[in-house]
């Protein structure tokens, strides 16, 4: 995963790399799976949330040397040349569930523990006809995110402004992740309702345990928070 933060003045140049992106992304030895996504709060899930300064790369690689090699290669080096920050993370998955553009692009991973700091990313592709339900039940599951013990950072991520969009957060451990997830109420009821008002045409879950990171979110490293 990497995040790089622009200055206003270089949006526009950072608009034209998310359009050259995926082609040049096709072209990388080793990639799996890629996504230049747009971020922003999560708390609504609308336009409103943008983040125009800050955008995302979620990259799957064969092996961590070719990840390496693409870390060092040109595409980043251009988003780092506009970047007035960065920040990035190696992530292993340790669970996984759903499709993205109808791909299972972290595999199968047998769900197994972790002593450590982990990560979730969720993605979601809305039934239109659905989205106004969704859209209302968004605000109190968010309030009481950034509430929840454990939580280091949390983004809403997304490849298109409405209808294609996720999260990606980043928590101490999978015990107060677990916690989130399953206890506490807000979340819960958006989990059930999801079911019943089936919400989403596609839909994925995933955890990843925190192999290392580099970097930071606004003028602070999230992981140190961890430690």
């Amino acid at each position: 995963m990497h995040l790089w933060r622009v200055p206003t003045g270089a949006v526009p140049r950072a608009l034209g790399r998310m359009a050259t992106g995926p082609l040049r992304l096709r072209r990388a030895p080793g990639l799996r799976f890629a996504k230049l996504l747009g971020t922003g709060s999560g708390r609504t899930f609308t336009v409103r949330d943008a983040d125009p300064r800050r955008w995302a790369l979620l990259s799957v690689w064969d092996d961590a040397a070719a990840a390496e090699a693409f870390r060092h290669g040109p595409l980043v080096a251009g988003w780092r040349r506009i970047a007035e920050e960065e920040w990035s993370a190696e992530l292993a998955p340790l669970a996984a569930r759903g499709r993205w553009s109808r791909r299972e692009p972290f595999g199968a991973p047998v769900p197994r523990p972790w002593d450590g700091t982990v990560a979730a990313v969720t993605r979601a592709r809305l039934a239109l006809r659905r989205a106004g339900r969704f859209w209302r039940a968004v605000p109190p599951v968010s309030a009481d995110l950034h509430r929840t013990p454990g939580l280091l950072l949390a983004l809403g991520i997304g490849e298109a402004p409405l209808g294609l969009q996720g999260t990606f957060s980043l928590w101490r451990s999978q015990a107060e992740l677990n916690r989130f997830a399953y206890a506490r109420a807000a979340h819960v009821d958006v989990v059930r309702r999801t079911a019943s008002e089936r919400w989403y045409a596609e839909e994925l879950f995933a955890r990843f345990a925190l192999i290392g990171s580099r970097g930071t979110v606004d003028g602070a490293d999230p992981v140190r928070a961890a430690i």
